[in-house]
């Protein structure tokens, strides 16, 4: 048993909601009053909800501006394993969501610019389970279309673990992705609205505009099996193969300068190959690398990460149309023109041999394509392998 006290004081008068959140047997008192008193085992054991997914007991009471209440929570296990995490929150007087959402329009449209915080919690994603929609909660989007209709210099921080939907991106200013946060995140936060520092992350995932454009969605085991029907064309090399384009692709990221890229060419005469073992034995076209010159062409210094895909139309063996070979980051001033060493990834070069059990190279011209993420790619070249 947990047993827990506190004296509350609110500045303002009226209906407050007040929220413990646990599992397990609940009773709360307010001024030695019982106003709660909640609690069932869960009629399926699932580790998840019984760690992490752990219910509010709410109730409402009247509280007076300035005067103090004296409460008291007892908490219970169900399970010998149980774990709790005791959570207590009170929301004073509330308003409706018509109310909330005027009041935040009235807030937009009187202020120079909006930073709108939001995102997933742990309602809609978690490791214990998948998720059944790429959508934000339907009153966080309404907020942003309200807001950012109301005050165009709006940017929104996105807080989300995985992709999800976001329709009113065309009408924001600016979106920021923070993935979950720190406890730093406040102070990088700010950072990077106020330009301390650059933003310079890139998308390792691919965002639709709608989930329907997904091109797998069907990730359920049958029979305790896992098929990967789209074989090679794992998660950003599928959508090269989909009729719609997804709101951000794979590499995607901006910052707070722009870039031109000049030119593209080999950095070595050939890439040879040193054998075919997975294991170490060989590194082929371990040498296999091009410059691309590039400027920056915004007025503040920046970042940026250079990115190379790998083509082979006409090759003997399956592949996607397009896949990631390498990258590398260069920085450069206002203005300045600056040159960068790609490496190809050795393994981007291999493939598996089926007949001989083994990883491969198949000698030959590889179309190399450069640009800023998978959906753009500014220059292109070629390199020649040899087995």
């Amino acid at each position: 048993m947990l047993e827990i006290s506190a004296r509350i004081v609110s500045p303002v008068s009226g209906k407050h909601r007040i929220a413990l959140k646990a599992r397990g047997r609940t009773a709360v008192w307010l001024d030695g009053k019982l106003i709660v008193e909640e609690g069932e085992p869960l009629e399926v054991f699932e580790l998840d909800d019984l760690w992490g997914n752990q219910p509010y007991h709410v109730a409402e009471v009247d509280l007076q501006a300035g005067r103090p209440v004296e409460f008291r929570a007892r908490w219970r296990k169900f399970y010998d394993h149980n774990h709790v995490t005791i959570d207590l929150s009170i929301e004073k007087p509330t308003v409706t969501p018509a109310e909330a959402l005027a009041e935040s329009e009235l807030l937009a449209r009187g202020a120079d610019a909006v930073v709108l915080v939001i995102g997933t919690t742990d309602q809609d994603e978690t490791e214990g389970r998948d998720r059944t929609s790429l959508s934000l909660q339907p009153a966080m989007d309404e907020l942003v279309r309200r807001v950012a209709a109301a005050n165009p210099r709006t940017i929104v921080v996105v807080s989300a673990g995985s992709p999800v939907e976001m329709p009113w991106r065309e009408d924001v200013a600016a979106i920021l992705l923070t993935w979950f946060p720190g406890q730093e995140a406040g102070n990088a936060l700010a950072d990077m609205l106020l330009g301390r520092v650059e933003p310079g992350g890139r998308l390792p995932t691919t965002w639709p505009a709608e989930m329907a454009d997904v091109p797998v969605l069907d990730t359920q085991p049958v029979d305790g099996t896992l098929l990967y029907s789209e074989g090679l064309h794992v998660g950003y090399k599928a959508w090269l193969q989909n009729e719609v384009a997804p709101a951000f692709p794979f590499g995607h990221g901006g910052g707070y300068t722009t870039w031109t890229y000049l030119d593209v060419e080999p950095a070595a005469e050939a890439a040879r190959g040193h054998g075919s073992s997975g294991h170490g034995a060989g590194s082929p076209a371990s040498g296999a690398a091009v410059t691309v010159r590039l400027r920056n062409s915004g007025s503040r210094p920046g970042r940026e990460v250079v990115q190379l895909y790998l083509a082979r139309p006409d090759s003997a063996v399956e592949r996607p149309l397009l896949w990631l070979g390498g990258f590398a980051s260069v920085e450069a001033a206002a203005g300045q023109t600056v040159e960068v060493a790609v490496p190809v990834d050795p393994w981007a070069l291999r493939h598996w041999d089926e007949a001989a059990a083994d990883w491969a190279v198949e000698p030959g011209r590889f179309e190399v394509r450069v640009g800023r993420s998978v959906g753009d790619l500014r220059l292109a070249t070629v390199i020649e392998v040899e087995a």
